[in-house]
């Protein structure tokens, strides 16, 4: 009797797991990367960049709204830096395509990105959930949509590269980005 209550209630919990409100902001970032690189190959920076400001606001509030209301689930958990992995990738490419002269940042990301994802693989093909995101991940992720929007808005408004500024912000991501990948990895390490 126990088993089919379980099983009856199966659907409602999954569907609960998978479309709560945070979750349901992490898949509208994933939906806006398609607008945000077609916008931004057609030279749209203007509506690239009010793309890429909602795209960080649900960054934000996702996990936000997940821990004041108590919604976090396992799915949330491996949504998020799934949305996060795409938007970082799709953004940082097009804008690798747009503006010239950040090769060497393109190739930092995505070997630090390889670096988190296998860590993550490995946690889950060991029975282990990935960690959540901690302050050094999210200050990161934040100092990049804010460089982004900034390079965006610059091309969009004045319509210029600034060269200097792109390859400053650029640097300071790259900082912030292997501090970060450092400390995940010292996390990695508790776990193992």
């Amino acid at each position: 009797m126990k088993k089919k209550l379980k099983l009856k209630n199966f659907p409602k919990k999954l569907i609960g797991e998978i479309l709560n409100f945070p979750n349901l902001l992490t898949f509208a970032r994933i939906v806006l990367i398609a607008p945000f690189v077609v916008f931004i190959l057609k030279n749209n920076y203007k509506h690239a960049g009010i793309i890429l400001v909602f795209s960080a606001l649900t960054d934000f509030f996702d996990g936000f709204i997940a821990k004041i209301t108590d919604q976090r689930t396992k799915f949330g958990a491996i949504l998020d830096p799934v949305a996060d992995k795409f938007t970082l990738l799709a953004v940082i490419i097009c804008i690798g395509i747009k503006f010239s002269g950040i090769t060497w940042f393109i190739l930092i990301l995505i070997a630090k990105e390889l670096c988190m994802l296998f860590a993550g693989i490995w946690l889950l093909k060991n029975g282990k959930t990935p960690f959540r995101a901690k302050w050094y991940g999210k200050i990161s992720t934040a100092f990049f949509y804010f460089s982004i929007i900034i390079i965006v808005t610059v091309k969009a408004i004045w319509g210029i590269e600034n060269q200097f500024l792109i390859n400053l912000l650029m640097i300071v991501n790259s900082i912030l980005m292997m501090h970060s990948l450092f400390r995940y990895f010292i996390d990695f390490l508790h776990i193992f």
